[in-house]
């Protein structure tokens, strides 16, 4: 497989993993007005084990290109970078809904102090890429044995750390998932080859896939679910590790795959795109809900797929207009002060987009 097909599956596997992410969140957005669960609940449910893990996966699997970098060249290319993004977006969040909406200056004040060291909601993520990155590069450094660090990552997983700081917790739980991206690439590559090689076969083998997670997920408690997804036997730490790296390959197999379906080149775009949809969708979302609801759309299942639609349309179209006006442009691309003095970026500009690598 050449290298710009391996970069078209990633980036279709990371567009299956924004919307999966855009989808639990449309999902509770919904259900938490409505008091009902609706058929996205399910596709929630079934996502649990491998949504976030497939998206830190998929987001190491290039480390290997950088890390030899030195410091300055790596911080500001997998680090500052992520930190860039997450303070300006974090920043607008805390404003709008915060200090306008709630119209609380203070606890504006409060919550932009806070969010230095404490993630502000779902852009959790965008902050734990760049703590992953610093650690993934200190591993490197010091020259530790790919096995001792996924063991010791794999010990952090397994074990029910949860403490005051959403960093530590939010390491332990999932830096095992991106350093495994980083040390597995190879693998995973020709894990992806070989299926598509064989497509009837790989077809089977994700349909059984499927049918094995359905039934962890959803068993024994299948048959009634809140809206806070809690997993059946797939909650049991060491199967819930496995079934996390299990699906997160799966999903990487199924978009090498869908990708030799015709009209599937959107799903590569959004993939390509899914920093942007990830930064801004929660702007929207809330809106379109309360919009349709006054409209008088209430069915769960309906609505909540027009929220999940809705909100990566916005991202979407927002971008666009960004990018073709030429204002704001500094929301998705980091201008030349924001990177590290002799650097390239500091030269010239250098987009968010360039990130997957």
């Amino acid at each position: 497989m050449a290298a710009t097909q391996r970069h078209d599956w990633v980036d279709a596997a990371k567009g299956i993993s924004i919307i999966l992410v855009v989808m639990m969140y449309a999902a509770h957005n919904v259900g938490k007005y409505t008091g009902e669960i609706g058929v996205l609940h399910y596709a929630v449910g079934f996502a649990t084990p491998f949504r976030m893990p497939e998206f830190f996966l998929i987001s190491g699997l290039f480390l290997a290109r950088v890390i030899g970098r030195n410091w300055k060249a790596y911080g500001d290319r997998r680090i500052l970078h992520y930190f860039y993004f997450y303070a300006v977006w974090a920043a607008i969040n805390i404003v709008l809904k915060v200090g306008i909406a709630g119209q609380d200056v203070g606890g504006m004040l409060a919550g932009l102090a806070t969010a230095l060291v404490q993630p502000y909601g779902v852009l959790w993520f965008i902050y734990m890429l760049a703590v992953f990155s610093a650690v993934a590069k200190l591993a490197w450094q010091f020259r530790a044995p790919h096995w001792l660090v996924l063991a010791v990552a794999a010990g952090l997983q397994l074990a029910p750390i949860d403490t005051p700081s959403y960093v530590v917790t939010q390491f332990c739980a999932h830096f095992v998932f991106f350093y495994l991206g980083y040390a597995a690439a190879p693998h995973v590559f020709r894990i992806v080859e070989r299926a598509v090689a064989r497509p009837a076969l790989a077809v089977a083998g994700l349909a059984v896939w499927a049918i094995v997670e359905a039934y962890l997920v959803f068993w024994p408690d299948g048959k009634t679910l809140p809206l806070d997804m809690q997993m059946g036997y797939a909650a049991f730490p060491p199967l819930h590790l496995a079934l996390a790296v299990i699906g997160a390959v799966a999903l990487c197999i199924a978009s090498a795959l869908l990708l030799k379906l015709p009209f599937m080149g959107w799903l590569r775009w959004i993939g390509a795109h899914s920093l942007v949809i990830y930064l801004a969708f929660t702007l929207p979302m809330s809106g379109i809900r309360i919009v349709a609801m006054r409209l008088g759309f209430t069915d769960t299942s309906l609505l909540s797929c027009a929220v999940l639609f809705g909100s990566i349309v916005a991202c979407v179209v927002f971008y666009m207009l960004v990018k073709r006006l030429g204002i704001g442009i500094f929301l998705f691309e980091r201008p030349a002060w924001a990177h590290l003095p002799g650097t390239p970026g500091s030269r010239q500009r250098n987009g968010m987009l360039a990130s997957a690598e």
